[in-house]
Protein backbone atom coordinates (compact mmCIF):
# COMPACT_ATOMS: atom_id res chain seq x y z
CA UNK A 1 0.00 0.00 0.00
CA UNK A 2 3.02 2.53 0.75
CA UNK A 3 4.08 1.38 -2.81
CA UNK A 4 0.69 2.72 -4.38
CA UNK A 5 0.85 5.80 -2.06
CA UNK A 6 3.69 6.70 -3.78
CA UNK A 7 3.34 6.32 -6.86
CA UNK A 8 0.22 8.02 -6.73
CA UNK A 9 1.94 10.98 -5.35
CA UNK A 10 4.33 11.20 -8.35
CA UNK A 11 1.57 11.13 -10.49
CA UNK A 12 2.53 13.58 -13.48
CA UNK A 13 0.51 16.42 -14.16
CA UNK A 14 -1.81 16.27 -17.33
CA UNK A 15 -0.42 17.77 -20.26
CA UNK A 16 -0.69 21.77 -20.31
CA UNK A 17 -1.20 21.51 -24.01
CA UNK A 18 -4.57 19.38 -23.70
CA UNK A 19 -7.49 21.50 -25.10
CA UNK A 20 -10.35 21.99 -22.35
CA UNK A 21 -13.08 20.20 -24.43
CA UNK A 22 -11.09 18.17 -26.80
CA UNK A 23 -11.39 14.67 -27.78
CA UNK A 24 -8.41 12.87 -26.53
CA UNK A 25 -6.50 11.67 -29.38
CA UNK A 26 -5.07 8.24 -30.06
CA UNK A 27 -2.23 6.65 -32.24
CA UNK A 28 -2.24 2.71 -32.22
CA UNK A 29 1.12 1.78 -34.47
CA UNK A 30 0.08 -0.58 -37.07
CA UNK A 31 2.77 -2.26 -39.21
CA UNK A 32 6.08 -4.67 -39.34
CA UNK A 33 5.99 -4.79 -35.06
CA UNK A 34 2.79 -5.60 -34.69
CA UNK A 35 1.13 -9.02 -35.66
CA UNK A 36 -1.79 -9.34 -37.78
CA UNK A 37 -4.82 -8.17 -36.24
CA UNK A 38 -3.43 -7.19 -32.97
CA UNK A 39 -4.00 -3.39 -33.56
CA UNK A 40 -7.61 -4.04 -34.83
CA UNK A 41 -8.11 -5.40 -31.81
CA UNK A 42 -7.07 -2.57 -30.03
CA UNK A 43 -9.47 0.03 -32.23
CA UNK A 44 -12.60 -2.31 -32.10
CA UNK A 45 -11.85 -1.97 -28.14
CA UNK A 46 -11.40 1.70 -27.94
CA UNK A 47 -14.49 1.74 -30.77
CA UNK A 48 -16.44 0.14 -28.28
CA UNK A 49 -16.02 2.38 -25.20
CA UNK A 50 -17.87 4.70 -26.79
CA UNK A 51 -15.78 7.67 -25.69
CA UNK A 52 -15.54 10.50 -27.98
CA UNK A 53 -11.97 9.37 -29.12
CA UNK A 54 -9.47 10.42 -32.55
CA UNK A 55 -7.93 7.33 -33.04
CA UNK A 56 -5.42 6.95 -36.02
CA UNK A 57 -3.25 4.29 -37.34
CA UNK A 58 0.13 4.65 -37.25
CA UNK A 59 3.30 3.35 -39.05
CA UNK A 60 6.25 2.58 -41.23
CA UNK A 61 2.99 0.85 -43.91
CA UNK A 62 0.49 3.51 -42.70
CA UNK A 63 0.30 7.09 -44.20
CA UNK A 64 0.99 8.62 -40.82
CA UNK A 65 4.62 7.21 -39.32
CA UNK A 66 5.85 7.38 -36.16
CA UNK A 67 7.59 11.45 -36.30
CA UNK A 68 7.42 14.05 -34.09
CA UNK A 69 5.32 15.60 -36.65
CA UNK A 70 2.81 13.09 -36.13
CA UNK A 71 2.69 12.87 -32.56
CA UNK A 72 2.61 16.73 -31.77
CA UNK A 73 -1.33 16.85 -31.40
CA UNK A 74 -1.43 13.19 -30.06
CA UNK A 75 -2.38 12.25 -27.03
CA UNK A 76 -1.68 8.36 -26.23
CA UNK A 77 0.58 6.30 -28.14
CA UNK A 78 -0.25 2.37 -28.35
CA UNK A 79 2.03 -0.28 -28.87
CA UNK A 80 0.31 -3.46 -28.76
CA UNK A 81 0.95 -7.05 -29.54
CA UNK A 82 3.40 -8.58 -31.77
CA UNK A 83 5.73 -11.76 -32.86
CA UNK A 84 8.40 -12.86 -30.37
CA UNK A 85 11.49 -11.57 -32.30
CA UNK A 86 11.51 -7.67 -30.49
CA UNK A 87 14.82 -6.87 -32.07
CA UNK A 88 12.82 -6.94 -35.41
CA UNK A 89 10.10 -5.42 -34.01
CA UNK A 90 12.20 -2.45 -32.81
CA UNK A 91 13.88 -2.59 -36.31
CA UNK A 92 10.66 -1.95 -37.90
CA UNK A 93 9.88 1.28 -35.83
CA UNK A 94 13.72 2.01 -36.13
CA UNK A 95 16.08 4.89 -34.06
CA UNK A 96 14.38 7.65 -35.72
CA UNK A 97 10.77 6.21 -34.52
CA UNK A 98 12.19 5.42 -30.90
CA UNK A 99 13.60 8.62 -30.55
CA UNK A 100 10.11 10.59 -31.20
CA UNK A 101 8.48 7.96 -29.07
CA UNK A 102 10.63 9.00 -26.02
CA UNK A 103 10.83 12.87 -26.18
CA UNK A 104 6.77 12.42 -26.76
CA UNK A 105 6.62 10.72 -23.42
CA UNK A 106 8.95 12.77 -21.55
CA UNK A 107 7.03 15.73 -22.77
CA UNK A 108 3.99 14.72 -21.16
CA UNK A 109 1.76 12.34 -23.26
CA UNK A 110 1.13 8.91 -22.63
CA UNK A 111 2.38 5.29 -24.18
CA UNK A 112 0.95 2.27 -23.61
CA UNK A 113 2.41 -0.95 -24.68
CA UNK A 114 0.56 -4.30 -24.50
CA UNK A 115 2.53 -7.66 -24.51
CA UNK A 116 5.57 -7.19 -27.12
CA UNK A 117 4.50 -3.60 -26.90
CA UNK A 118 5.52 -3.74 -23.21
CA UNK A 119 8.76 -5.55 -23.78
CA UNK A 120 9.67 -3.20 -26.87
CA UNK A 121 9.51 -0.28 -24.57
CA UNK A 122 12.19 -2.01 -21.68
CA UNK A 123 15.55 -0.74 -21.36
CA UNK A 124 16.64 -3.00 -24.43
CA UNK A 125 14.27 -1.72 -26.98
CA UNK A 126 12.65 2.07 -26.91
CA UNK A 127 13.66 2.91 -22.94
CA UNK A 128 10.73 4.39 -21.31
CA UNK A 129 11.12 1.96 -18.65
CA UNK A 130 14.97 1.51 -17.06
CA UNK A 131 14.18 -2.44 -16.55
CA UNK A 132 14.78 -5.75 -18.32
CA UNK A 133 11.63 -7.48 -19.11
CA UNK A 134 11.03 -11.14 -18.66
CA UNK A 135 9.00 -13.45 -19.56
CA UNK A 136 6.14 -14.86 -17.16
CA UNK A 137 6.21 -18.47 -18.80
CA UNK A 138 7.87 -20.81 -16.20
CA UNK A 139 8.02 -18.55 -13.38
CA UNK A 140 7.30 -20.28 -9.87
CA UNK A 141 3.35 -21.06 -9.41
CA UNK A 142 2.78 -19.45 -12.47
CA UNK A 143 0.82 -22.16 -14.21
CA UNK A 144 2.11 -20.78 -17.20
CA UNK A 145 4.25 -24.29 -19.17
CA UNK A 146 4.69 -22.74 -22.63
CA UNK A 147 4.82 -19.98 -25.06
CA UNK A 148 1.35 -20.39 -26.41
CA UNK A 149 -2.37 -19.42 -26.46
CA UNK A 150 -3.57 -19.05 -22.52
CA UNK A 151 -6.72 -17.80 -20.59
CA UNK A 152 -5.67 -16.68 -17.37
CA UNK A 153 -6.97 -14.93 -14.38
CA UNK A 154 -5.47 -11.70 -13.05
CA UNK A 155 -6.00 -9.92 -9.84
CA UNK A 156 -7.11 -6.42 -11.36
CA UNK A 157 -9.17 -3.86 -8.55
CA UNK A 158 -9.48 -6.49 -6.04
CA UNK A 159 -11.33 -8.71 -8.64
CA UNK A 160 -9.68 -11.75 -10.41
CA UNK A 161 -10.68 -12.03 -14.09
CA UNK A 162 -9.69 -14.05 -17.25
CA UNK A 163 -7.58 -12.75 -19.48
CA UNK A 164 -5.88 -14.00 -23.04
CA UNK A 165 -1.95 -14.34 -22.79
CA UNK A 166 0.51 -15.35 -24.35
CA UNK A 167 4.49 -15.02 -24.06
CA UNK A 168 3.78 -11.40 -22.32
CA UNK A 169 5.98 -10.05 -19.14
CA UNK A 170 6.06 -9.94 -15.50
CA UNK A 171 6.92 -6.23 -14.78
CA UNK A 172 9.19 -4.95 -12.59
CA UNK A 173 10.55 -1.36 -11.35
CA UNK A 174 11.14 1.31 -8.58
CA UNK A 175 9.99 4.49 -6.95
CA UNK A 176 12.08 6.25 -9.08
CA UNK A 177 10.93 5.03 -11.90
CA UNK A 178 7.01 5.80 -10.63
CA UNK A 179 6.18 2.29 -10.85
CA UNK A 180 3.02 1.25 -9.71
CA UNK A 181 1.56 -2.13 -9.55
CA UNK A 182 -2.23 -2.08 -11.38
CA UNK A 183 -2.94 -5.97 -11.73
CA UNK A 184 -1.34 -9.33 -10.74
CA UNK A 185 -0.83 -12.71 -11.94
CA UNK A 186 -2.22 -15.54 -10.12
CA UNK A 187 1.30 -16.12 -8.49
CA UNK A 188 1.61 -12.14 -7.34
CA UNK A 189 4.09 -10.74 -10.24
CA UNK A 190 2.77 -7.67 -11.74
CA UNK A 191 0.89 -7.88 -14.60
CA UNK A 192 0.08 -4.47 -15.05
CA UNK A 193 1.71 -1.39 -14.52
CA UNK A 194 2.25 2.45 -14.63
CA UNK A 195 5.47 4.16 -14.58
CA UNK A 196 6.86 7.85 -14.92
CA UNK A 197 9.17 8.78 -17.80
CA UNK A 198 9.97 11.96 -17.98
CA UNK A 199 6.62 14.37 -17.53
CA UNK A 200 5.14 11.43 -19.19
CA UNK A 201 3.08 8.08 -18.22
CA UNK A 202 3.71 4.34 -19.33
CA UNK A 203 1.80 1.64 -18.60
CA UNK A 204 2.69 -1.60 -19.81
CA UNK A 205 0.21 -5.17 -19.42
CA UNK A 206 1.95 -8.52 -19.83
CA UNK A 207 -1.75 -10.18 -20.95
CA UNK A 208 -4.10 -8.88 -23.44
CA UNK A 209 -6.70 -6.98 -21.52
CA UNK A 210 -7.93 -5.79 -24.85
CA UNK A 211 -8.37 -8.94 -26.60
CA UNK A 212 -12.15 -10.62 -27.16
CA UNK A 213 -13.74 -14.06 -27.56
CA UNK A 214 -11.71 -14.33 -31.53
CA UNK A 215 -8.67 -14.74 -28.94
CA UNK A 216 -10.25 -16.68 -26.32
CA UNK A 217 -11.50 -19.66 -25.84
CA UNK A 218 -15.04 -18.02 -24.91
CA UNK A 219 -15.54 -14.29 -23.75
CA UNK A 220 -13.50 -12.85 -20.10
CA UNK A 221 -15.40 -11.90 -17.78
CA UNK A 222 -15.00 -7.98 -17.77
CA UNK A 223 -15.57 -6.69 -21.65
CA UNK A 224 -12.73 -5.29 -23.18
CA UNK A 225 -13.98 -1.96 -23.77
CA UNK A 226 -14.24 -1.89 -20.03
CA UNK A 227 -10.81 -2.76 -19.52
CA UNK A 228 -9.65 -0.26 -22.11
CA UNK A 229 -11.58 2.58 -20.16
CA UNK A 230 -9.92 0.92 -17.36
CA UNK A 231 -6.45 1.54 -19.10
CA UNK A 232 -7.39 5.17 -20.27
CA UNK A 233 -7.51 6.74 -16.77
CA UNK A 234 -4.46 5.30 -15.52
CA UNK A 235 -3.39 8.20 -18.07
CA UNK A 236 -3.55 12.05 -16.02
CA UNK A 237 -6.20 13.63 -17.57
CA UNK A 238 -6.88 11.36 -20.22
CA UNK A 239 -9.95 9.17 -18.78
CA UNK A 240 -11.66 12.39 -17.45
CA UNK A 241 -10.95 14.20 -20.59
CA UNK A 242 -12.82 10.86 -22.66
CA UNK A 243 -15.58 10.67 -20.28
CA UNK A 244 -16.39 14.10 -19.86
CA UNK A 245 -20.00 15.48 -21.14
CA UNK A 246 -19.73 17.71 -24.09
CA UNK A 247 -19.51 21.40 -23.06
CA UNK A 248 -23.07 22.83 -23.39
CA UNK A 249 -23.54 25.79 -25.88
Amino acid sequence: MALLAAGLLALPAAPASAAVGAAPKVAVYRGAAGCRGCSEMVVDALRATGLPLTIVYVGEREPLHVTPATLRDVDLYIQPGGGQDIPAAYAALGDDGADALRDFVSGGKGFLGLCMGAYLADRDGIGLVDVALQSEVGRPRSGIDDEGDHTIAIRWDGTWQRVYYQDGPFLTGSAADGFVPIAQYGNGDVAIARYRHGRGTVVLAGPHPEADERWMDEAGDVAPQENLRRLLRLFPGLGARAEAPPPVR
